[in-house]
């Protein structure tokens, strides 16, 4: 849930306030918004064995069961795979249900029934080969990348950091992760010294993760600046300063410092209103402000002239065509997903 600010309904149109204060309520919400419960609430679950693993399982004092064919064998060729059917042999106790079961728990079957055979028996379990839980990583990385998942927690930041991601052309502030057909967009575009919220966040068996590329967005700027027009950006953020420098900066000497506006076209087709924010100028803290406040895709920033006094009659002339640009890169999202 966005900050409630300093807002006034209008029929569709919400107007804001950029200040301060609203600021720091948005960069709130953002960094809440930024993981979505779901995954937040999936904690790290303990591994279990799964079709493909290969394990190496140690019975001490007993070298003919740990490594039949003797000490000069290679470790990985006395490795137990697990079969299709989520069994593996071992002697003496013949098949053994394998698949779904932690290490811990494969031990204590395998000295169960070992146990009829072997007095008192000491054995231990490890995996020498990790192959049936993988997580795919595509998109805006050097080569895609199917990681194994281990005894070890696989985080989204270790995902990405082990793909070898590509920072001049990965978009963080979008990427997608996808598990059991729902799929979630995260901002991991830093914006403040807190921990990564990338770190909090393990992955499952399956997950697919798309880092999607910069794109050409546009927004644009429009009326009492020096060179009004579309300015295009491929970087995952635009501040509201950086345009206004990149249209040569606002006209002096006919702009109205108090109508500097940024309009956003409603974000659905489903009522929500459009929304036009308004920065006073003409304060000693607004070049800050402007600088904080990010733009999106779409966006159209406009400077009032001086003694203009019909405001309301232009931008109710202008949110129909900012509401097709914001549904337009809606679409063109939505279209770039996996």
């Amino acid at each position: 849930m966005r900050p409630p600010a300093d807002t006034v309904d209008r029929d569709q149109i919400q107007w804001i306030t950029i200040n301060a204060r609203w600021l720091a309520m948005e960069a709130a919400a953002r960094e809440t918004e930024a993981l979505p419960p779901a995954l937040i609430a999936a904690p790290p679950a303990p591994y279990r064995i799964g079709v493909g693993d290969v394990l190496y399982i140690t019975v001490w004092d007993h070298p003919e069961l740990t490594v039949p064919a003797g000490p000069q064998q290679q470790l990985n060729a006395a490795g137990r795979p697990v079969q299709a059917d989520g069994m593996l042999f071992y002697p003496y106790i013949g098949k053994v249900q394998a698949a779904g079961l932690t290490p811990d728990a494969l031990r204590e079957e395998i000295t169960r029934r070992l146990a009829r055979f072997i007095e008192a028996p000491q054995v231990d379990v490890s995996i020498l080969t990790h192959a049936s839980q993988r997580v795919r990583v595509t998109g805006a990385i050097r080569q895609p990348a199917v990681l194994p998942l281990t005894l070890v927690p696989l985080t989204l930041a270790d995902a990405i950091s082990q793909a070898g991601i590509d920072p001049a052309q990965a978009d963080l502030s979008g990427i997608r992760l996808t598990r059991a057909g729902q799929t979630f967009t995260l901002d991991l575009e830093p914006r403040s010294t807190r921990t990564a919220p990338h770190a909090q966040v393990y992955l499952q068996a399956d997950d697919h993760i798309h880092v999607p590329y910069l794109e050409r967005k546009e927004v644009f700027v429009l009326g009492e600046v020096v060179q009004p027009g579309a300015i295009p950006f491929k970087t995952a953020r635009l501040p509201l300063s950086q345009a206004i420098g990149r249209a040569r900066g606002i006209t002096q000497a006919t702009a109205n410092a108090d109508a500097v506006y940024v309009i956003r076209g409603a974000p659905d087709l489903q009522g929500a209103p459009s929304q036009v924010f308004q920065l006073h100028a003409r304060s000693p803290s607004a070049f800050a402000l402007a600088s904080q406040f990010e733009l999106r895709p779409g966006d159209v920033v406009f400077v009032g002239a001086a003694g203009v006094t019909r405001w309301s009659r232009f931008v109710n002339q202008l949110l129909p065509f900012t509401s097709i640009i914001s549904n337009a890169a809606s679409a063109h999202n939505d279209l770039g997903s996996p």
